[in-house]
């Protein structure tokens, strides 16, 4: 087994992260987007939320099919399972928040449109129900969660990088080599 991610491993990585930072700024700025710039981002935040879904179901499959590389072995046992409950809470909350999402906009009138290409069929929910209430609870925290994770995961990464300087980060990075023993 080698000491990097597979190819497919990484693009989905990097594409799943580019679009949640894109998404959690849009979904905490629509708005001042709204208000300051004219611009309704929601139709963009939606269809940016149902590729998340699609590429994380995605991901997911392929973790489960294919073994990452090992941790390095002087990590403690403690900061193992960290690692491991972090990579879970990612994928729950990847595949969490974009369903809390889709529940909430099926009350409402309008598509829900990917990119203005294909129409998705709704949740059959009532405006004001007790579901749409706690999807809509339930996306704004998961959203804020997020947030709270991606910098926790950030601020590991650099740490195992610039300060442990082992190749936790150079197994993802697709041009950074890993370290000479």
């Amino acid at each position: 087994m080698g000491r990097r991610y597979s190819s497919v491993a990484i693009a989905l990585h990097w594409l799943v992260a580019l679009l949640l930072i894109a998404n959690l700024a849009i979904g905490i700025g629509h708005d001042w987007l709204k208000d300051s710039l004219a611009i309704n981002a929601m139709p963009l935040h939606k269809s940016f939320g149902i590729s998340i879904l699609a590429l994380s179901l995605l991901r997911l499959g392929w973790r489960l099919a294919h073994r990452p590389p090992p941790l390095p072995a002087g990590m403690s046992a403690l900061t193992r399972r960290i690692a491991h409950a972090t990579h879970m809470a990612f994928y729950g909350i990847m595949i969490a928040m974009p369903l809390s999402g889709w529940v909430f906009v099926s009350a409402g009138r309008y598509p829900l449109s990917w990119f203005g290409l294909v129409d998705l069929p709704k949740f059959a929910v009532e405006k004001g129900s007790g579901a749409v209430l706690f999807s809509r609870a339930a996306h704004e925290l998961l959203g804020w969660m997020t947030v709270a994770l991606v910098a926790a995961h950030v601020a590991a990464a650099l740490y195992h990088h610039l300060l442990r300087r082992d190749d936790v980060l150079a197994a993802m990075l697709p041009r950074l080599r890993a370290r000479r023993a």
